[in-house]
């Protein structure tokens, strides 16, 4: 009983020595430094480009620099996707903006074309390739093109759910406006 009593005595003693009415004693040493963390910032903008033909490679490409205003992609933490602009109807005649995830492929009478893309810290460069003289290609397919942009980071954008295909999904979770 004499031990219980003890034992019931230091537990009561304990939590009533302790109070804030104390004055606040130094700080601590400094803990270890913890790994950065996820900025979260993504950013969006788009373009209107007419394509170049390249005779030598067979091939139509066009450069976009990343605006300055914008940021740089970050090669080692950056998810780049770049949409195509598509005008669709809707049942009552009405346009709609379309965008497609490239590479986005077309398949034609004289062969295939496909939109590929691919990207330095700077710039974007968006490609028609083909399976044929594309030196004739429909200007349909290289002039007046809007392409719009998307860099969000690749960590974020691999633990999230969204589907890449979905550009209108893409930007809501990432809370992306569009930059003109």
């Amino acid at each position: 009983m004499r031990k219980i009593f003890s034992l019931l005595f230091m537990t009561t003693f304990l939590f009533v020595s302790c109070s804030d009415d104390g004055e606040v004693g130094p700080q601590g040493p400094e803990g270890p430094p913890g790994e950065d963390g996820v900025n979260g910032l993504g950013y969006t903008f788009e373009q209107t480009v007419d394509f170049d033909y390249l005779e030598d490679a067979n091939q139509y490409s066009v450069i976009i620099d990343i605006p300055d205003d914008v940021a740089t992609i970050n090669p080692d933490a950056d998810a780049v996707l770049v949409y195509r602009l598509e005008i669709l109807e809707d049942e009552n005649g009405n346009d709609l903006d379309g965008w497609s995830l490239i590479p986005q492929n077309f398949f034609l009478e004289e062969g295939t074309i496909q939109y590929v893309y691919n990207h330095t810290v700077g710039d974007v460069e968006i490609i028609i390739d083909g399976n044929y003289n594309l030196s004739n290609l429909d200007s349909g397919f290289t002039d007046g093109q809007t392409f719009r942009i998307v860099v969000v980071p690749s960590d974020t954008f691999a633990s999230s759910e969204v589907d890449p295909a979905n550009m209108e999904a893409v930007l809501k979770a990432f809370q992306l406006k569009t930059k003109k």
